[in-house]
Parts: C-alpha cells; structure tokens; sequence
C-alpha cells in the first residue's frame, strides 16, 4: 500500500482552504483552519474530500499505527489508486503565478544571443572614400589651371599641308598601337590584339577570387597584369626612341632622338 503523494495532498489541502475561506467570505464568518477539516474528514466549508484520497489516507493511517486494517482496506485502495491514475493527470510543470510558460518566453533574449561586434577592416564607400576622391580631383583641377595660366604649352609652329613630318608619329600613348601596325596586319594589330588584352583584363575578376589584399596571396592577377603592361610598354619605348625616318629602325645613341611630346 503506498501513501497519498506530497504533491496530492498539498494540493488537497489548498483546495480546501480556498473552498473554506470562499464559503466563509460569504457567511461572513472566519475560515475554519484546514488541519481542522483534514482530521473531521470533511472541510468548514461543506465540501468533501474524494472517496478516493479519503480511503488512501486512512490506510496510510492502519499500516503505520500496525493495525491490519490494511489489509481490509487493500481492495477498495487499489481500486481508488487506480482510479486516480486514471482520473488525475501528472501535474504540469507551471511558471510564475501558476501559469505554464514556454522556455523563450522567460529567458532573456540578450543572454541568448551573441552580442559581441566581429571587428571589420572596411568602410563604406560614402563618405569615407567619395570624400578623399572628391577632394583630390578639387586639388588636380585647381594645380592644372594654375599651371596652364604661368607656364605656356611647347605649340610648334603652324603646320604646313604641303609637307609631312618625317618621321610622323602619333602621340606617345598611340605610339604601341602604331608600332603594332608595323609588324601585323592593321586588322590584327588594331583590334585583334587589343581586344584580347581587354577582354583578357575583364575576366581576370572572374577567373582570381581571392578576396586577399596581400600581393603574394594575388599572384595570377598580378602576374596577368604585369605581361599586359610590360608588353604595352615596350612597344611604347620603341616606338618613341628606337623610330627614325620612315619610320625605321635606328639607334638613339648613333642616330639620336626622334621624339617630341
């Protein structure tokens, strides 16, 4: 036989003493005390207790007081114990003020969460790097019109329709492109060959995605950028020293320079 469960019987109790001091508000009498209630068998307040806890208690009583009313009593217990396993759900696990509340609803979401700032080498874009370039590009334009107001562009004199410059090249940022036309074809020299070196520069984003800053980390990009400069400036230099009449080979050092800005 075992005893009537603590939690039961708190709960017994506590109903009673609702029960008690609701019917006593009404009579506008005092509550009786619960103990009272418990030891009569029934609350001040005219409610009784369930057959079933009231058979629990009293065989409770029997076997600790050595008596053999328990096993009178066995039959009837065991079917009131099965009767409140039956009737009777566990009691639910309950929050503050008797209310069930789900776990995230207690916690504090702060002590949840990670809260911490990954630390970030970037910036954005407006105002910290338009500003600086805003602010350049104010300082260039303001050197350029103070240096073309004191100091006079190298003009020759007025060109003459009749006569061609000999040699005739084009301006030192075309002259790649001209010394190009000496060795190609003008459909090879003048779009074939640029056009891969700019379609080569386009994908080189797409084909090195590494986000490191660092140049030994970058070395195809750097690599693929360094042959396009290097082959486009080589052909700027002998295009500007190593040209003479005609457009012909010659040495800067036998037959001098051949160059104006």
């Amino acid at each position: 036989m075992t005893e009537i469960p603590e939690h039961l019987r708190k709960r017994a109790e506590a109903a009673r003493q609702k029960a008690a001091e609701k019917k006593a508000a009404e009579a506008g009498a005092e509550p009786a005390a619960p103990e009272a209630s418990a030891t009569a068998g029934e609350p001040a307040g005219g409610g009784k207790i369930p057959a079933h806890l009231l058979e629990r208690s009293r065989a409770a009583k029997a076997r600790t007081a050595g008596t053999g009313a328990a096993a009178e009593a066995g039959a009837p217990t065991a079917a009131a114990a099965a009767a409140v396993a039956t009737a009777a759900p566990p009691p639910a696990a309950t929050g503050p003020g008797g209310h069930t509340q789900r776990l995230l609803t207690v916690v504090k979401a702060g002590s949840i969460q990670d809260v911490k700032a990954t630390p970030q080498d970037k910036v954005h874009v407006w105002p910290h790097l338009l500003a600086v370039e805003f602010v350049a590009a104010l300082a260039i334009t303001a050197f350029t019109l103070l240096f073309s107001i004191f100091v006079d562009a190298p003009l020759l004199e007025l060109a003459n329709v009749n006569q061609t410059p000999n040699p005739s090249k084009a301006p030192w940022y075309f002259l790649g492109l001209q010394e190009l036309l000496t060795m190609f074809h003008p459909m090879v020299a003048g779009v074939t060959i640029p056009g891969m070196g700019i379609f080569l520069l386009i994908l080189a984003p797409f084909m090195d995605r590494n986000p490191s800053n660092k140049p030994e980390d970058r070395k195809f990009a750097i690599s693929l950028f360094t042959v396009q400069l290097m082959f486009w400036a080589v052909l700027v230099i002998i295009g500007s020293f190593f040209r003479g009449p005609g457009f012909n080979f010659v040495a800067p050092w036998t037959e001098g320079l051949h160059f104006e800005l």
